[in-house]
Order: structure tokens, then C-alpha cells, then sequence
């Protein structure tokens, strides 16, 4: 089970980019996609959220080992995906997502903390 997870998080297509930006919301899918198929990652679950009025538009949640997703992180190809996302989509954010057990290990963390603290 993945331990681990990237989440790709975007905004609305840059004015006059939309169509570039379907067809790389496309490509990016089909890159995940291929990585499955070989073993390179667990899963992926892409999102769309529907508008709210904030600058979140969707998401990408990659799920893997934490050596699949430094892998991930470290590939050109990963790389030139987020540098073309930043030319026609705003607001791209990569940041690492705790999941299974690691999710509950930084919770055991943030408890013990807590109890630090208060």
C-alpha cells in the first residue's frame, strides 16, 4: 500500500491557453497512466473541482513509495511537465502528501507534540 503521495494541484488555464491546457491535462494523465503500467508508481487519481471562487481548480493525487515518488520528483520528464504547467496553467503546486502509515506516524508526531505544548 502507498505510503506516500504527490499532490499536483492547479489553477484555470492562463486567458488564451485553454486549449493547450486540455491537451496537456491529457498528456499528464497519460504519463501517469504509463508510469502504473511499469511499476513506477501505484496509482494516480485526477480531479477537477468544480469553480468556488478560490484559485484551486484541480488536482492530480500520485500514490507510490517514497522512493517511487523521489523518482518521480527527480525525472526530466516529471520536470518538463511542471515547467510546460507553469507556462499555460496559473497556480501550480507540487508539495509531498503523508499517506497509510506514514500518515499515522505524523499524526503520533503532531499528538506527541501536542502533549509537548499544552
Amino acid at each position: 500500500m502507498a505510503d506516500t503521495g504527490l499532490f499536483l494541484g492547479f489553477g484555470y488555464p492562463a486567458r488564451g491557453r485553454e486549449r493547450h491546457a486540455v491537451g496537456l491535462f491529457s498528456e499528464v494523465a497519460g504519463f501517469y497512466a504509463d508510469l502504473v503500467e511499469r511499476g513506477e508508481i501505484e496509482s494516480f487519481e485526477p480531479a477537477l473541482l468544480e469553480p468556488h471562487g478560490g484559485e484551486l481548480g484541480g488536482f492530480f493525487l500520485v500514490r507510490g513509495s517514497q522512493e517511487q515518488i523521489a523518482r518521480l520528483r527527480a525525472s526530466d520528464e516529471f520536470n518538463r511537465l511542471i515547467a510546460r504547467s507553469q507556462l499555460i496553467v496559473d497556480h501550480i503546486g507540487v508539495v509531498e502528501a503523508w499517506l497509510g502509515d506514514r500518515l499515522m506516524g505524523q499524526m503520533a508526531r503532531f499528538a506527541e507534540a501536542v502533549d509537548q505544548v499544552t
